[in-house]
């Protein structure tokens, strides 16, 4: 007998994982199906989401903007749920097997929390679950038999990886960067960055938030600290490279010497469906390699003078506790600054540095404490940007 289709809820299904994820899910419609997207004030394109892919339910977690939104807009089959307190309702219901975390940044903490704790497998894209509460998070999966899977191109490539030896042989995990778009301008150039540069990725096409993370490095750093959590290493375990043809997504080096990378073309469909079938490989939608033709790889050190959020990010994987919350804050605040310009460029990383220095260290928080550093962060942030 054919199994039914999963039944999939996608949080964030207007942003670039999002919209990926319903084209992987559409193209596996026998496995898989859209049980339900989320989305904040984008509710326009959801709608359109929603007659391609029939869902039952479209979550609206702003308020306002779904007071605003004409119902009418929707199919007449799928019901309209509003406030973010749903999302984490929702998640635990029992039709629901696969929950996509694709919000972007510590909103989408919460509605991971919530799927972790009701034991669902989660294809986990929001980093920052793991940045800001990891110790938390990695219990609460523990506790409740929940499986996280990582969509990070990074992370998956390393989850994929370790299946080739035994855990308790790796010896370190080797995370690619592809440098981002500022990777060959000079120290000096760095200072006089436009958003415009900062937002010209080379291999990818993310949201304008995610490129600006590359383009510090400061992806990189969360992605360390992420790595420590998820697959219980320690920092001095966790090595950074820059390879910008982006196609060697991560590797693990094991104590005897070798090493497993997992290659592919950079098209976030592989991980997300990965994420989506495991633990089955199955047909996609993305282009195979042409291993007839010229490939060449290149690696190379990060410069951690030119680029500090690599340095960074070992620090606060080492020490744990509230950092995470701190400088994922510090870091999306800085940011958005950056985009409103009201911040240079070179200052993002400053910013974060800087609050991250002054903040009271808590070793072993509570999830209500992490968002209480989350918030006091941002206000830090802002008093930093004004002062300076």
């Amino acid at each position: 007998m054919v199994a039914d289709p999963r039944n999939v809820v996608v949080l964030g299904s207007t942003g670039s994982v999002g919209c990926s994820t319903l084209d992987v899910v559409e193209a596996a419609s026998d496995a898989l199906q859209i049980f339900a997207l989320s989305a904040h004030s984008r509710l326009h394109e959801a709608a359109h989401q929603c007659y391609r892919h029939k869902p039952q339910y479209l979550i609206a977690t702003d308020a306002v903007a779904a007071t605003e939104f004409d119902r009418n807009l929707l199919p007449a089959d799928t019901e309209l749920l509003t406030g973010e307190h749903v999302i984490e309702e929702f998640v635990a219901r029992p039709e629901v097997d696969i929950v996509v975390s694709a919000i972007v940044g510590s909103a989408g903490l919460r509605g991971s929390w919530a799927a972790i704790e009701a034991g669902k497998q989660v294809a986990l894209a929001n980093k920052e679950t793991l940045v800001v509460a990891g110790p938390l998070i990695m219990d609460l999966a523990k506790q409740n038999n929940a499986t996280i899977i990582p969509v990070d191109s990074e992370h998956s490539a390393i989850y994929q990886a370790l299946r080739a030896g035994n855990r308790s042989d790796l010896d370190k995990i080797i995370l690619t960067a592809s440098g981002g778009p500022l990777l060959r301008l000079a120290a000096d150039e760095l200072r006089h960055v436009t958003l415009e540069q900062a937002l010209q990725h080379p291999t990818y096409d993310m949201g304008p938030k995610i490129t600006i993370d590359s383009a510090t490095m400061l992806n990189k750093a969360l992605e360390i600290i992420e790595a420590r959590w998820l697959f219980d290493v320690t920092g001095d375990q966790i090595e950074v490279v820059i390879h910008p043809q982006s196609v060697v997504h991560s590797m693990v080096e094991f104590k005897d010497g070798s090493v497993v990378a997992q290659l592919s073309p950079p098209d976030m469909k592989l991980p997300i469906q990965y994420a989506l079938t495991f633990p089955e490989r199955t047909p996609g939608l993305v282009k195979h390699f042409d291993w007839t033709k010229l490939h060449e790889f290149t690696f190379e050190p990060p410069d951690l003078e030119r680029f500090p959020a690599v340095s960074l990010g070992h620090e606060v994987a080492d020490k744990g506790g509230t950092t995470g919350a701190v400088l994922n804050a510090a870091k999306e605040k800085a940011v958005q600054l950056f985009i409103d310009g009201e911040l240079a460029f070179h200052e993002i990383v400053d910013a974060c540095r800087e609050v991250l220095n002054h903040h009271t260290f808590d070793p072993s928080p509570t999830l209500e404490q992490l968002m209480q550093a989350d918030a006091w962060a941002r206000q830090e942030v802002d008093r930093w940007t004004m002062a300076s």
